[in-house]
C-alpha cells in the first residue's frame, strides 16, 4: 500500500509520450458515455481494459466504468463508495448470475494525482488469481476479500459481448473529475507494461503508447476530437454515444501534463462547501460562512497565473494567493485573504469592495461588476502579486516588469479563494479546464492552458510540464 501511495502519478516526470486531451465528467449532471455493440467479440473470456483518471470528488458514491447491464444481467463495473476518511475501490461483477465483490486495499483520495488502471482478464487460466487480474499505477493490487475463485474456468464474461453496453464515466454510481487513454483490447489478457513504464530516476508510473491491436471489438479514446469526443480511434469504429457531454468537457489535464485544481481535502467549513466540474468550481451551502481555499500545487519559484469569474460586484468574493506555511493554522470563521498586517494571510481582489484587499485594509480601488475577469499574477521569484479586472491590472502595476503590485512573504505560496455568502456557484479557470465562457482562449507562451486573458509575459498556468522548466 505504502508503495501505491508513493507512485501516484502528478504528471511531473518526462515522458516521451503525451497526452494531450482528457474529459471531464460531472456525476450531478448524468455525463456519461456508451456504446452498444453489434458485433461478435474476439473473446469473451479474454480482454484488458487500460485507462487514467484523476478524481475530484471524494464525497458520493461513484463509477468509473462499466461492461453489460447492472442488474438481473451479468456486469463488471468498477466503484468507490463514500471514503472521506478511508478507502474502499470495489470492483463488482456478475457472471452467470454469480455476484462477485472484490474489495481492494489502498486508498485512492489524492485529488492532485492521475492513477492507471490496468484490469486484465482470462478465464481460461487455471489458476484463479490469474483470470482476473487488477493494477493500480503499475503494480497488482490485492484484496481485502479475494473472491476470484468465484470467477469459473473458462466462463463468458460480458467484456465485449455482442448487444451488451458499455459505459464510461459510469458503473454503478456515476463518476466525478477527469478520464484519459482508455484502451480496450479484445482478445488478450495484457499487463500495464503494455501501457506505461516507471520513469529511471523518480520510480514514478508514467504513460507510453501502446503498439498493440485491438481485436474485433477493442477501442481507444483519446478525447482529441472535441466535436466527437467519443470517437473510437482504434480503427474499429466502435463510436461512443454522449449524454450530457459536449466539446466544452474535453480538458487538457492529462497525466502528462497534470493542472492545479483547488484542493477537496484542505478548506476550512469542509461541509458547508462541495467541488464540481473538475474542481474549479465551488459551492457554497445555505447560510453565510466565511471559507478559504487553496489549490493542490504550492510554488515558491517561477511566474504563475490563474484566472476567476466574478459572481457579483456586491457579494463577498476574494481572488488572490496565501503563504502556505499559515495555511495550516489559525483557520476560522474569521478567516479570510489579507486579513494581517504582517501579510501572513496573503492578498486578494475583493469583489464587494471594488478594491484590493491587503495588510488588513483596502489598498487600490478598481471597480468591477458581476461576470468580470479577475487575473492573478502571482511572481514569486520576486516576492509580488498583481491583480487584474478584465486585462487592466491594478495599481498601475506591470507584472512583467515588476512595477507596484504587492509584496509577499518570501515563502511557498497558493494561488487561493475566499467565499462568504452560500447558495452559489463560484466559477475558476487555472487552465487545465473550466465553465467559465472563454471568447479567447489565450494560452501562456508556451501553449498551455486556456484562459480568457493572455498572461503576461513570463508568467505560465500551474502546471507540471510548466513546473518542470520554471518551478
Amino acid at each position: 500500500m505504502e508503495a501505491l501511495q508513493r507512485l501516484h502519478n502528478r504528471g511531473s516526470v518526462s515522458t516521451g509520450y503525451d497526452i494531450d486531451n482528457s474529459c471531464k465528467f460531472e456525476a450531478d449532471n448524468v455525463e456519461k458515455m456508451t456504446h452498444t455493440y453489434d458485433s461478435a467479440p474476439t473473446s469473451q473470456k479474454k480482454g484488458t481494459l487500460s485507462l487514467w483518471f484523476k478524481r475530484t470528488e471524494l464525497d458520493s458514491n461513484i463509477g468509473l466504468f462499466q461492461f453489460g447491464d447492472d442488474g438481473s444481467g451479468d456486469y463488471l463495473a468498477v466503484r468507490w463508495g463514500r471514503e472521506i476518511y478511508g478507502s474502499n475501490e470495489t470492483h463488482r461483477m456478475k457472471i452467470g448470475g454469480t455476484s462477485i465483490a472484490l474489495d481492494i486495499y489502498g486508498a485512492v483520495r489524492d485529488t492532485a494525482a492521475w492513477y492507471h488502471m490496468v484490469v486484465a482478464i482470462d478465464t481460461t487460466q487455471s489458476s484463479a488469481t490469474n483470470r482476473y487480474r487488477a493494477y493500480r499505477n503499475g503494480e497488482e493490487v490485492t484484496y481485502s476479500g479475494d473472491n476470484r475463485s468465484s470467477i469459473t474456468q473458462n466462463s463468458d464474461m460480458v467484456i465485449g459481448e455482442n448487444g451488451k453496453d458499455i459505459l464510461i464515466g459510469e458503473g454503478v454510481y456515476k463518476y466525478n473529475g477527469y478520464i484519459a487513454e482508455v484502451h480496450y483490447v479484445d482478445g488478450q489478457q495484457l499487463t500495464p507494461s503494455d501501457f506505461g513504464e516507471y520513469d529511471d530516476d523518480t520510480g514514478i508510473w508514467k504513460p507510453k503508447k501502446y503498439a498493440g491491436t485491438y481485436g474485433n471489438n477493442g477501442f481507444y479514446l483519446d478525447f482529441s476530437n472535441s466535436s466527437n469526443l467519443g470517437e473510437d480511434q482504434s480503427g474499429n469504429n466502435h463510436d461512443f454515444t454522449l449524454s450530457n457531454l459536449s466539446a466544452a468537457d474535453q480538458a487538457t489535464d492529462t497525466p502528462t501534463n497534470n493542472f492545479t485544481t483547488f484542493n477537496t481535502l484542505r478548506r476550512y467549513n469542509q461541509g458547508w462547501v462541495s467541488f464540481k466540474e473538475g474542481a474549479t468550481n465551488v459551492i457554497t451551502g445555505s447560510g453565510n460562512n466565511w471559507t478559504t481555499i487553496f489549490n493542490t500545487m504550492a510554488v515558491n519559484k517561477g511566474k504563475w497565473y490563474f484566472e476567476g469569474e466574478l459572481y457579483s460586484n456586491e457579494i463577498t468574493q476574494m481572488f488572490g494567493q496565501q503563504p502556505q506555511a499559515y495555511t495550516e493554522i489559525n483557520i476560522n470563521t474569521d478567516w479570510y485573504l489579507g486579513n494581517a498586517a504582517d501579510k501572513t494571510r496573503g492578498a486578494a481582489y475583493y469583489g464587494s469592495g471594488d478594491d484590493v484587499y491587503y495588510e488588513g485594509t483596502y489598498a487600490n480601488s478598481s471597480a468591477s461588476t458581476g461576470g468580470d475577469i479577475i487575473s492573478v499574477a502571482m511572481d514569486c521569484d520576486n516576492n509580488k502579486v498583481h491583480f487584474a479586472v478584465n486585462g487592466s491590472w491594478t495599481n498601475s502595476s506591470d507584472p512583467v516588469n515588476n512595477t507596484n503590485g504587492f509584496a509577499m512573504l518570501d515563502d511557498y505560496q497558493y494561488f487561493a479563494t475566499a467565499l462568504f455568502p452560500g447558495g452559489a456557484t463560484w466559477k475558476y479557470n487555472f487552465g487545465g479546464f473550466t465553465t467559465i465562457s472563454i471568447s479567447s482562449a489565450a494560452s501562456d507562451e508556451d501553449g498551455y492552458g486556456t484562459f480568457e486573458y493572455a498572461p503576461p509575459s513570463g508568467y505560465y498556468a500551474l502546471c507540471t510540464k510548466n513546473l518542470e522548466e520554471y518551478g
